[in-house]
């Protein structure tokens, strides 16, 4: 009502340098990897230019990981801890004296972001949720949300590394804190090569995995459960390798989404997705894989190396990939759709202008075809 009021729309707070702002936040708590479908998404729902793989690995490379949680330790305290430490607000203090928040960002207040930080950083109910932290679990909240100079001291480092390679031309990410530290070298890279094992159902892998037919150094390759099937969460065959002999030393690589509680390197959101004609849909078993993870430089590489980029383009099709019969007939059409809007790196969404031009070419060709 306050909002209304003051004649203060949606489109006033949803803007560019709110976008950057909440990618800037989830790079500081080290947030889950389902934000790179939301955050583009909101953009394209608001008008605004969706961002890219570019934009999250830039991002990612200037803000420094503040907050220890779950799932990302060190200490992993609870999500109700880093409330009580200050939640949101109090590391937006710690981004604002950096210099990478949009501080005149309006927000639901109806005041800019630097005026509700400048409010909160003397408000008696931060010194309240403060003081209850150590009241009641004994923690130092500066223990929880931290400087950038005491958490790198701390030893934190940002939580999602952003690949590509022949496997994923448009993008792939990876939850690099999830990679065991052993495989991490000494310059901050994790390496990994073998030969592919190709399953295009969760349930298949999740089989192999118990059955033991999956061993140390193999790139599991789950395929055909992206957007083109629903984009179901991955969950299942990211907490069985956890609990597998030397399963830290299997690799996953999906053009699925997954947990923020995946463990070990688990690549996903690899674009374009299997059904969507995308170079992850052709591999085979025995292909030699090899994937590099600077988790310094939050960049890396997802490739198929046993063959040319010439070859592989020129292959059809894992004949095994197969439509699953679940899978119902708007889910077929919502992900033909939002295949033709940019797929998963653009939020899933329906881009209406870019869907109506692809169907008027289509139609063009139809007719020239006559």
């Amino acid at each position: 009502m306050g909002l209304e009021k003051q004649k203060i729309l949606t489109r006033n707070i949803l803007t560019d340098d709110a976008i950057h702002n909440a990618m800037t936040v989830h790079a500081a708590v080290g947030g889950s990897t389902n934000l790179v479908l939301h955050i583009p998404a909101i953009a394209h729902a608001a008008g605004l230019r969706r961002p890219t793989v570019h934009d999250w690995t830039r991002i990612n490379r200037s803000v420094p990981r503040l907050v220890d949680v779950l799932p990302n330790g060190p200490k992993h305290y609870a999500t109700v801890q880093v409330f009580l430490a200050g939640g949101v607000p109090e590391m937006m203090l710690h981004l604002r004296d950096a210099g990478l928040l949009k501080l005149d960002a309006l927000t639901v207040t109806g005041k800019p972001l630097g005026e509700n930080l400048l409010w909160w950083e003397t408000s008696e109910r931060r010194k309240r949720l403060r003081e209850k932290l150590y009241s009641l679990d004994g923690i130092d909240p500066d223990n929880v949300i931290m400087t950038p100079e005491k958490a790198r001291a701390r030893g934190l480092t940002s939580t999602i590394t952003f690949l590509r390679g022949n496997l994923a031309p448009e993008g792939a990410l990876v939850k690099s804190t999830a990679i065991a530290p052993q495989l991490v070298g000494a310059d901050g890279v994790y390496q990994h090569e073998g030969p592919a094992r190709v399953f295009t159902t969760e349930d298949a892998a999740i089989k192999a995995v118990k059955a033991g037919e999956v061993v140390a150094g193999d790139v599991m390759v789950l395929i055909g459960i992206g957007p083109g099937s629903g984009m179901p969460e991955t969950y299942q065959i990211t907490s069985a390798l956890k609990y597998v002999k030397d399963g830290q030393r299997i690799a996953l690589i999906t053009d699925g989404r997954f947990s923020g509680v995946s463990t070990g390197a688990c690549i996903g959101h690899v674009s374009p997705e299997a059904w969507a004609g995308g170079p992850i849909g052709r591999v085979r078993d025995g292909d030699r894989i090899r994937l590099i993870v600077d988790t310094r430089s939050l960049e890396g590489t997802v490739d198929v190396i046993s063959l040319s980029d010439t070859e592989l383009a020129a292959r059809t099709r894992n004949p095994h990939l197969m439509p699953d019969p679940r899978v119902p007939t708007d889910t077929r059409l919502w992900a033909a759709l939002q295949n033709a809007s940019g797929g998963s790196w653009g939020g899933c969404v329906f881009d209406a202008d870019r869907i109506s031009h692809l169907l008027e070419l289509g139609l063009q060709a139809e007719a020239q075809a006559r």
